[in-house]
């Protein structure tokens, strides 16, 4: 059975810069796996420090409204793996889960963690690199140029371990074939 995860899609994360193209993307695959019945996982990040973004109980760490209404489940985290300190594997293996799709936010944080999690965890991972953002960008790395779904999006697809996707192509292979 197939599962999507979505990571991260909090105000505080959200509202930091204007990501409306992934939204939207991630909006099209979780009808696709509503259409098919399949699981829907949010994951929240949340913080004890009051001054994150993130703190737990907060506006920002409220999953964003334009999302909020689809999730089948919801596990709170506190490390960028989904995985750490979570029930995401014991529902996994009670749904009979073999293949997880990811998406959501920190491309090189949380969505990069957990994807590789995943595939640890044997799994069959398929990361679609265009709905997932950061609100980080080339000067936060001091990389000129850095796009940084694509750099996340290339290493792992060098692993020869996790699928990636951009959301075409995702589309194209996926969209109507998901159980």
């Amino acid at each position: 059975m197939k599962a999507l995860l979505v990571i991260d899609v909090q105000n505080g994360i959200v509202n930091f810069s204007n990501f409306d193209k992934q939204l939207a993307k991630i909006e099209g695959i979780i009808r696709d796996f509503k259409a098919s019945d399949l699981p829907v996982i949010f994951m929240q990040h949340v913080d004890d420090i009051e001054e994150s973004p993130l703190f737990k109980g907060s506006e920002g760490a409220e999953l964003h409204p334009s999302l909020s209404d689809y999730p089948d489940y919801i596990f709170e985290k506190k490390t960028p793996s989904s995985f750490h300190g979570t029930g995401l594997s014991a529902l996994l293996g009670n749904l009979g889960v073999t293949q997880l799709f990811i998406s959501g936010f920190n491309t090189e944080f949380c969505c990069m963690f957990t994807a590789i999690s995943a595939f640890d965890r044997g799994y069959e991972v398929t990361f679609i690199e265009d709905a997932t953002g950061t609100v980080n960008n080339a000067d936060t790395y001091e990389m000129n140029g850095l796009d940084i779904p694509d750099f996340v999006g290339t290493a792992l697809h060098w692993s020869n371990a996790i699928e990636v996707l951009d959301y075409e192509e995702y589309v194209e292979h996926y969209k109507l074939k998901l159980s």
